[in-house]
């Protein structure tokens, strides 16, 4: 199977292929799914193909196995032909969101430039505490799940403190203005935007509700270098690693960055909305 990846591989075939891979490795299962950041039961059901591999899987095992690579090449790209997939957000909140958070820090850690596009809320990577318990009040979490999955959130913050890597956060005005935590704390949210927007790799820009709207703002998504793209939609995440699918999001995200504000024009808006936020508490 290992041998005939440059052909037609199917989705069943990259599980049977990982796991040639893993035995001619000579690495234990266990440690190649702890590298991996999946369950060894997950791994296993991969391999012995009961569960069909997402990209990001193939790429996480793919790395943790250390292949040429020629052959993570050609897997990845088989995987990323066949792979566009929806998983519920019921089931990511029944197995553990911190843990879907560690999955998402795995694929941030090989990313070289990460393009966030945000209608909805402030991006994962720039929330604080509050306003991350704030989005996450109407999940229906634990006290316990809420806590590890705001933890395992922080540390995935850790990755913008990394130079070598760029980032690129797009979002619209009305993100800013939306009270989802009291209004001293989005004025704190609004000052860590500041803040991170100062950062040498790290570029905030501000669609205005003042600049003609280039299309329907419609789902948010991150691009994961020009390879992944992930999509959250009200019941569910979907992943894509089709090129097409990739270009169609590149060029919504590019279309919306030219009408945005950026540098200083950027942060006198957003301290603007912050000193709304501080004038409306006091007359509260």
């Amino acid at each position: 199977m290992v041998g005939a990846v440059r052909g037609n591989v199917n989705r069943t075939d990259l599980g049977k292929a990982l796991r040639e891979l893993r035995v001619a490795s000579g690495k234990q299962a266990k440690a190649v799914a702890r590298s991996a950041a999946m369950s060894p039961s997950k791994l296993s059901k991969i391999e012995n193909g009961s569960l069909p591999p997402s990209v990001l899987d193939v790429e996480r095992v793919l790395e943790a196995l250390d292949v040429p690579a020629e052959i993570k090449g050609d897997l990845t790209e088989a995987a990323r032909r066949v792979a566009t997939e929806a998983t519920a957000w019921r089931i990511y909140r029944r197995t553990g969101l911190y843990k879907h958070q560690r999955e998402i820090q795995a694929i941030e850690a090989r990313t070289t430039l990460l393009r966030v596009f945000q209608p909805s809320c402030i991006p994962g990577l720039l929330q604080t505490p509050e306003y991350i318990r704030g989005v996450q009040r109407s999940s229906e979490l634990t006290n316990d799940a809420l806590e590890k999955m705001i933890g395992a959130r922080l540390r995935r913050q850790e990755i913008l403190y990394a130079r070598a890597r760029e980032f690129r956060f797009l979002i619209l005005e009305p993100v800013l203005r939306w009270q989802l935590i009291p209004k001293l704390m989005m004025a704190a949210q609004l000052d860590k935007l500041i803040a991170m927007s100062r950062m040498p790799n790290v570029k905030i820009d501000i669609v205005p509700l003042s600049a003609p709207a280039p299309a329907p703002p419609t789902s948010s998504f991150v691009l994961f270098d020009s390879r992944l793209a992930i999509i959250e939609i009200p019941h569910a995440e979907i992943t894509t690693g089709e090129i097409r699918d990739i270009e169609l999001y590149e060029d919504k995200f590019d279309t919306f960055g030219r009408v945005a504000l950026s540098g200083d024009n950027m942060r006198n808006l957003v301290a603007g909305i912050r000193d709304d936020f501080l004038r409306e508490q006091e007359i509260d």
